[in-house]
C-alpha cells in the first residue's frame, strides 16, 4: 500500500492516521523490558476478538487504568481495582480479561528472570527474506505455540499460539513487514 506520503507500507498499514504512526514506528521493533512486554501482552490479550485499532485507539486509557503496566502495581490490584476497570469506560470492559490481566501480572512478578527474558527465549532465528505477501505472513508458528504452552504452564492467561505470534510480530521477536516495505529489516542499516 502506497501512503499519501509515498511510501510502501504493508497492507494494514496505512488504512487510518493511527495505524501509519504504529506501523512506521513501533510495529516489528524490538521491545524489552519487563513491564513494557507485559503491556503488549497484556494489550495482545485485550485484542482478542476484536479489532486491534480499536486497541490501539484506547491504549492511552488501558495505561492510565493499567498503572502504566507496572507488574508490581497491577499485581497488587485486588478486587475494588477489578470493579473500578469494569466501570472504566475508556477500556474494554471485559471481566474474564480483566481478570486475567490481574492474574498475569502476579504470575510475571513471580518470573525467576523476568518476563522479557522468558519471552524473548522464544524469538527465532531471523528467517529472510520478509514475506513477499500477505499470504506468507503466518497466523502461528512453532515458536509462538511453545510460547503459548509455556505461558500456560506457569500459570498465564489469554495466550494461545495466536496471541502469542502477534506479541512477538508486535514486538520485533520475528520481522513480519512485507517485502518491499519501506520499514527497514531487523538489524539493517536505514541510511542504505
Amino acid at each position: 500500500m502506497v501512503g499519501d506520503d509515498g511510501r510502501v507500507r504493508c497492507f494494514w498499514g496505512g488504512s487510518t492516521p493511527d495505524y501509519v504512526s504504529y506501523h512506521d514506528d513501533e510495529w516489528g521493533r524490538p521491545v524489552h523490558g519487563d513491564d513494557r512486554l507485559f503491556e503488549r501482552m497484556t494489550l495482545e490479550a485485550f485484542q482478542s476478538g476484536l479489532a486491534w485499532i480499536t486497541i490501539l485507539r484506547k491504549r492511552p486509557a488501558f495505561r492510565a487504568a493499567f498503572a502504566g503496566f507496572s507488574i508490581d502495581k497491577v499485581a497488587a490490584f485486588g478486587e475494588s481495582d477489578a470493579t473500578r476497570l469494569m466501570t472504566d469506560t475508556g477500556i474494554v470492559r471485559n471481566r474474564m480479561k480483566i481478570d486475567a490481566a490481574l492474574h498475569n501480572a502476579r504470575v510475571a512478578a513471580d518470573l525467576p528472570d523476568g518476563l522479557s527474558a522468558l519471552l524473548w527465549s522464544y524469538a527465532p532465528a531471523p528467517r529472510p527474506p520478509r514475506p513477499a505477501t500477505r499470504a506468507g505472513v503466518p497466523a502461528v508458528t512453532a515458536e509462538s505455540t511453545a510460547m503459548a504452552k509455556d505461558l500456560k504452564k506457569r500459570g498465564f492467561r489469554f495466550v494461545g499460539p495466536t496471541t502469542a505470534y502477534a506479541l512477538m510480530q508486535a514486538t520485533g521477536m520475528v520481522d513480519d513487514h512485507l517485502a518491499g516495505c519501506w520499514v527497514p529489516p531487523l538489524g539493517a542499516d536505514p541510511a542504505a
